[in-house]
């Protein structure tokens, strides 16, 4: 299958932007001195941490789990395996016993960022490519592929939309794009200093956002309609 592309619309800095609102922050974790990828399996946060993804209650904050392995950027759950980028490949983890049970090649060869998983694929963030690649979970082949015009982090899927993290020098935003164009169609803005390093929807009314050094998740309310 070939890839299609899509294009950011030009007038997308034209979409105004409204203050995230933050309700809640997590961490900093032991031992964990930068928060990359973030997901959610629908009782547990699970944040990537560099030499370890840890797994933590979003009601108490305490970390329930740790699995040691590379984990440098997104990390995702399909229901039933987490997903997590290591370097140049994906790899797919059992979260019971923390065994890699396949590994497929990173789209972007190290270069990768965030990471999600919807429709029965993976989609991936390419920071200073500012791409987002649809790709398939079983041989890593890219699928699709969504442009953006600032440079992309987390991934996130919620109710059919699609939204990325931003994260340039000191300012960060979460983007719902349009995922067959790649228009901006509403961008919330987060305090200066709280980047957002990986994105993860808890299915209704939360964002979970990654922050990078400092060690700490934020929850972010999602806008409703």
């Amino acid at each position: 299958m070939s890839p299609t592309l899509a294009t950011t619309d030009k007038t997308t800095e034209q979409v105004p932007a409204r203050a995230a609102e933050i309700v809640r922050e997590y961490g900093p974790f032991d031992g964990a001195e930068n928060i990359a990828g973030v997901t959610y399996d629908g009782h547990r946060v699970w944040a990537a941490t560099g030499p370890s993804v840890l797994a933590f209650d979003p009601d108490s904050g305490q970390v329930e789990r740790t699995i040691d392995c590379p984990a440098d950027a997104g990390t995702a759950f399909d229901g039933t395996h987490l997903y997590q980028i290591a370097e140049a490949r994906i790899d797919k983890i059992d979260p019971a016993t923390g065994a890699v049970v396949a590994s497929i090649p990173a789209p972007g060869g190290g270069r990768d960022s965030g990471m999600a998983w919807a429709e029965g694929s993976l989609w991936v963030g390419q920071y200073r490519d500012r791409k987002i690649h649809q790709i398939n979970p079983e041989t890593g082949a890219i699928l699709r592929t969504i442009e953006s015009n600032r440079f992309v982090t987390g991934v996130t899927w919620v109710d059919g939309e699609l939204w990325h993290g931003v994260w340039d020098g000191d300012e960060s935003e979460l983007r719902h794009i349009d995922p067959a164009s790649g228009t901006v169609l509403e961008r919330l803005e987060m305090p200066p200093g709280a980047g957002v390093s990986g994105l993860e929807s808890n299915g209704a009314d939360l964002f979970y956002c990654g922050g990078g050094p400092g060690g700490t998740v934020r929850a972010v309310r999602r806008p409703r309609k």
